[in-house]
């Protein structure tokens, strides 16, 4: 403590989530008074950047705001154009590109239980140490996320950043022989993923409750990834159109941090796993639904809603195994296009689009002249969004624990909050990782 009786707290490295941030908590007479997570990189100005581009770029430019999901990028900028140019994407191409984010989804849970989130639960620093008394499970999801990368590198010519994706489709599409070799490696990630499922399910899990609203696509009779309608579950499910996203999510610059925060009609909202499980559970494949039953999460076909999100990696897992499964449905289905894409002929117009990122609901827009040139483009990525939520969680955790002494005390509580963002999985971005924790305590 410094003479001004306020302690800090400081981590050199949080190496387990995407990008940098720091953590400011003000305590006063025993309460939270304040909770500021500050993100702190500089802006890249993607929005700006892609002005003056033409209407078939936003895909390979947008898709390197992300290292780690790239295809959500991909996959909603096309749907953006594709909207302002009255074209749709159906049949074949489309289910193409439901299976191509199906390898997102499962690469990218896979890294985020495995190596980043499961050495909470298990005492461990990071997934080396993880590895050294439980390499079977590292390399289970090291298999799981290697099957992930491979459905991305067939679909889109390599595992990051894919270049075979275009406005309208693709440039060039598989045959079904080409896809059979998926098929057996993710039969093999099937088993894998359930096995995770029942292996997460175990943890221990601290008691905590998040009341914020839940908002995620929905979309009828499938669990939502690459398309849908938002919807608000806050109990009661109430959707509005695409159209009005920007009516009821309201973004805006706070001094702390480089990201914008959001609000849902004037309310804290999160976005991401639970708000898909309880949106969209009922949905969910008869083999993961059976996992979500047996790993204690309720009947997703009751509309059960998993409220702690310290069990968001037992909701992940799940997801895993759903998008394992709506993969092998494609694959089994496929018949090849009879071309790689549809024609997207530019228009004077303005279009959106959203899709499910692992993390949550990522939202774009984009106006065209009459000759394809962008001349706005908005981009609401779902850690922005998640923003708040994350604030008031940290501030709940900090509280009940403020009582707690001992010389560790500082170094416990750095830990909690460090646990609590991660619940989130943020992708701040793909640079290196700091938090600093200050707490001022007058």
């Amino acid at each position: 403590m410094n003479p001004r009786g306020t302690r800090v707290l400081r981590l050199d490295a949080l190496a387990r989530v995407e990008g940098e941030a720091a953590l400011h908590l003000r305590v006063q007479d025993g309460s939270v008074t304040g909770t500021r997570l500050r993100i702190y990189e500089p802006p890249r100005f993607f929005e700006a950047l892609l002005k003056g581009r033409g209407h078939t770029e936003p895909p390979d430019i947008t898709s390197r705001i992300c290292g780690i999901c790239p295809v959500a990028y991909q996959m909603s900028a096309c749907r953006a154009i594709e909207n302002a140019c009255g074209v749709t994407v159906d049949g074949p191409l489309a289910d193409l590109r439901r299976l191509l984010y199906c390898g997102e989804w499962i690469e990218s849970h896979a890294l985020h239980i495995h190596l980043l989130h499961a050495p909470d639960f298990l005492g461990r620093a990071d997934m080396v140490e993880l590895a050294r008394d439980q390499r079977a499970a590292v390399e289970r999801g090291l298999r799981i996320k290697q099957t992930g990368n491979a459905i991305i590198e067939q679909l889109g010519g390599r595992p990051v950043h894919p270049v075979n994706i275009r406005v309208g489709g693709f440039y060039r599409t598989p045959a079904p022989d080409e896809l059979r070799p998926l098929a057996d490696r993710l039969r093999q990630a099937r088993e894998d993923a359930l096995e995770t499922v029942r292996w997460v399910a175990a943890f221990d899990f601290p008691d905590a409750v998040c009341d914020h609203a839940l908002f995620a696509l929905s979309d009828p009779g499938r669990y939502a990834i690459d398309s849908g309608t938002p919807t608000v579950a806050d109990p009661a499910p109430r959707e509005f159109p695409l159209s009005d996203f920007e009516e009821h999510v309201r973004e805006e610059q706070v001094p702390h941090s480089t990201a914008l925060s959001a609000t849902l009609d004037g309310r804290r909202f999160l976005t991401g796993p639970l708000a898909r499980y309880a949106i969209n559970g009922r949905w969910l494949h008869p083999v993961a639904a059976g996992a979500a039953r047996d790993a204690g999460l309720g009947d997703p076909a009751a509309g059960t809603v998993c409220d702690n999100p310290f069990r968001s990696i037992v909701v992940r897992a799940v997801e895993v195994v759903q998008a394992v499964e709506e993969a092998l449905r494609i694959i089994d289905g496929y018949e090849r296009p009879l071309r790689p894409a549809v024609e997207v002929p530019p228009r004077a117009a303005a279009g959106v689009g959203a899709t499910e990122a692992p993390r949550g609901l990522l939202y774009h827009r984009y106006a065209l002249s009459a000759d394809g040139t962008l001349t706005g483009a908005r981009i609401i990525p779902p850690t922005a969004q998640n923003q708040t939520a994350i604030e008031e969680d940290v501030r709940r955790a900090v509280q009940s624990r403020l009582d707690r002494g001992g010389p560790t005390a500082d170094d416990e509580l750095t830990h909690l909050c460090e646990r609590v963002i991660r619940n989130h999985d943020p992708c701040i971005s793909c640079a290196a990782h700091f938090l600093d924790v200050t707490v001022d305590r007058p």
